[in-house]
């Protein structure tokens, strides 16, 4: 049975609705679909009417870190045993925020229970490119290999390099 996500309003409801179409393990809902007023309510209040709601929340999504950096909002979320799944320092950016929750949605939804309050931070690193050189060591290595009988092995030749693969078709 898919469970049955809360979602704020920085997460746009067109990319929402097209992704949601590959994925059957959440229903999400924004918060305006539930009911208009629930906007208007302090977080800590948003996590309380969710788990008074006549439906079965498992919890919300937002990306609102500050949640997780404020008293009232952690007692009621540890009190009502929701989860809250925060996309982290997604910005203003609502793309980002939703391919890091529709990355990690099936295995939340996995691994979410209801006798216990849970908090997911979605994070991507922004990190730095990675040499390729690197990862051919690491393939010599693992084959018992030197890099350099490697390289000499599968290196193209310049003729090899200057053929296109597809100007036979």
């Amino acid at each position: 049975m898919p469970r049955l996500f809360a979602l704020d309003r920085n997460f746009p409801q067109p990319i929402v609705d097209i992704l949601s179409d590959f994925q059957a393990d959440a229903t999400l809902v924004s918060l305006e679909e539930i009911d208009k007023h629930m906007s208007t309510l302090d977080d800590w209040e948003l996590l309380l009417a969710l788990h008074h709601h006549a439906d079965p929340w498992d919890g919300l999504i937002t990306t609102d870190s500050s949640m997780l950096a404020q008293g009232p909002e952690l007692a009621t979320l540890i009190q009502t045993k929701l989860t809250l799944v925060v996309a982290v320092a997604s910005g203003h950016n609502p793309v980002k925020a939703s391919g890091l929750l529709f990355a990690y949605l099936a295995g939340i939804c996995q691994r979410t229970t209801s006798d216990r309050a849970q908090v997911w931070r979605l994070n991507a690193a922004n990190r730095p490119p990675e040499e390729p050189w690197d990862f051919l060591k690491r393939f010599a290595e693992h084959n018992d290999r030197s890099a350099e009988d490697v390289w000499t092995e599968f290196k193209l030749s310049a003729t090899g390099l200057a053929r296109d693969p597809l100007s036979k078709h």
